[in-house]
């Protein structure tokens, strides 16, 4: 026997449409390219992702078709995320710290038939676009007046002029709630990126279960700052939620230095922020410098790497700031557990809540998780045994955009590369991760790729990266080299061999030059003995 309710699909559409109806006053401030504040509110928002949707038809765009971003934080940009999700084509979000070579080679491997971005990244589209063989129409984030006339690109539009000639009555398509709504590719992985492909049930179930009490409290009572860039796994949800709860909505846009967050978190009476850690650690430094103080935020959200433990005590104990502690991965969309406290921890002295603080917190509702031995055997949740984590649920990944890779699936679980520990109250805390790849400032460094530069250099025989501890950005890669018999080759020359072939934040921080790099039985690089080497190593600087 079926029950008897109404069967609504689960579309983003419907959530600027609801943002409209009954938060039609709510407030979308944005700091622009242009340096100045621009205000509107969701029923603008909400207009005008319609205008976009009617534009996309004009252009001929067929249902799925991709729709590429590389766009900072602002009111834009989230229209581009109705306006071309709701439509029915597919949200594709270009990460612009990327080389442009990686660039290209997403943009082709996605087929994006459209290409909309801030000015500040003219000079990056300049660099690419005649290398994108699928993107058809190019359209840059400004108003008519501002679009340069020398631009090089061909059939370059401004944004307002695309969409002025576009009414704000639009009836949105009605289709499968599993039909893919936007992509992201993640470089945290061995070879080429691969993409996650979200639907629009996944993104409104993981916006639902986001903004639950229990995980990141979003209500309309809230003043929203997503500094997380909204091209990192869709702004962690935060866009989505906040509309689906009428928050207010605060986008930092290119300034993303400790003086001017914190005075947009001022000015704006922000009361919940997310970040990575590296943003935190700028303000922070800001504010004690200038001894500030806020006055209403009250939470902040950390992922992309671990929460140093006198980040959490200086928000908390000297600032008054919740700090929520959250993991996940972009093929989770992003987020799978977050660190709130239950009520047997209210009474805990501090040391004792901040040893659970300092855990990536409890799986939200919808998220499944276990940790597994080398043979998949599943562990205790006692807080000491560590296996290998895996996860499940509505917005995991079953499989990679066009298959790439084998299925990443171990008996319908996603294996996430990290090893972790899961205590009797279900937290959860990452212990090491089972892949190579380095975090720094909340983006993933590839230690093939860094190694594969290197062995590029005529002198090099073999490379190895592993990355370093760093107090600001978590982790910085060094390469450790073994020289050809009779080459040479100097420190500096290697680091300067980087340059043109990587992202400058990708370049390692040192070289260091060994006789013999440590091989297994199978004769791969034994990198573990290599930290253990290098322990007492410290990064030039510090």
């Amino acid at each position: 026997m079926l029950g008897l309710m109404q069967s609504q699909q689960l579309l983003i559409s419907s959530l600027i449409e609801f943002a409209d109806r009954h938060h039609h006053e709510g407030e979308v401030v944005s700091r622009r390219v242009e340096g100045d504040i621009h205000r509107c509110t969701y029923r603008d928002i909400a207009q005008r992702s319609r205008q976009v949707a009617h534009a996309l038809d004009q252009m001929d765009l067929g249902f799925g078709d991709r729709v590429a971003t590389l766009a900072w934080n602002g009111y834009r940009h989230l229209e581009l995320y109705f306006g071309v999700s709701g439509s029915g084509r597919v949200l594709h979000t270009l990460n612009p710290r990327l080389h442009p070579d990686q660039i290209v080679w997403i943009a082709n491997h996605a087929e994006d038939q459209v290409l909309c971005f801030d000015m500040s990244f003219l000079p990056i589209v300049k660099a690419v676009h005649s290398r994108c063989t699928t993107i058809k129409h190019f359209i840059a984030l400004c108003d008519a007046d501002k679009l340069p006339a020398d631009s090089g690109i061909p059939g370059l539009q401004s944004y307002e002029a695309w969409i002025a000639s576009h009414g704000s009555t639009y009836y949105w398509p009605e289709f499968d709630e599993n039909s893919a709504s936007s992509m992201c590719y993640t470089s945290g992985t061995t070879g080429n990126p691969k993409a996650a492909l979200y639907s629009h049930r996944s993104t409104i179930l993981h916006a639902w279960a986001g903004a639950l009490p229990d995980a990141l409290n979003m209500s309309a009572r809230d003043s929203v700052l997503p500094v997380v860039p909204m091209f990192h796994v869709n702004a962690w949800g935060l866009p989505y939620a906040a509309a689906m709860t009428g928050a207010k909505m605060v986008f930092p846009g290119p300034a993303m230095d400790g003086k001017s967050i914190f005075e947009l978190i001022e000015s704006e009476k922000v009361t919940f922020a997310a970040g990575v850690p590296t943003v935190w650690q700028m303000m922070l430094g800001h504010m004690q410098q200038a001894d500030l103080r806020f006055s209403t935020l009250k939470r902040t959200v950390i992922g992309g790497s671990a929460c140093p433990p006198a980040m959490i005590t200086a928000f908390n104990d000297v600032y008054g700031v919740e700090v929520l502690h959250a993991w996940g991965m972009t093929e989770m969309s992003p987020l799978g557990t977050v660190c709130t406290l239950k009520n047997k921890h209210v009474p805990m002295g501090s040391q004792e809540k901040m040893t659970v603080r300092l855990k990536q917190g409890r799986a939200l509702y919808g998220v499944d998780m276990k940790i597994v031995d080398d043979v998949g055997a599943e562990l205790p949740w006692d807080g000491k045994a560590y296996g290998d984590l895996l996860v499940k649920g509505p917005w995991v990944i079953s499989e990679y955009y066009k298959g790439e890779g084998d299925s990443p699936l171990v008996d319908g679980w996603f294996p996430t590369g990290d090893v972790a520990t899961i205590d009797a109250d279900g937290y959860m805390q990452i212990t090491d991760r089972s892949k190579d790849v380095i975090k720094s400032g909340g983006e993933w460094i590839s230690s093939i790729d860094v190694e594969n530069i290197a062995m590029a250099h005529p002198a090099v025989a073999m490379a190895a990266c592993i990355g370093m501890k760093h107090p600001k950005w978590d982790e910085r890669p060094i390469v450790v080299v073994v020289k050809k018999p009779g080459a040479d080759v100097s420190r500096e020359g290697l680091l300067a061999f980087y340059e043109g072939r990587t992202a400058k934040w990708q370049i390692p921080d040192d070289v260091i030059f060994v006789d013999a790099i440590p091989l297994g039985g199978t004769g791969k690089m034994q990198k573990t003995k290599l930290r253990e080497a290098l322990q007492d190593y410290k990064l030039p600087g510090l």
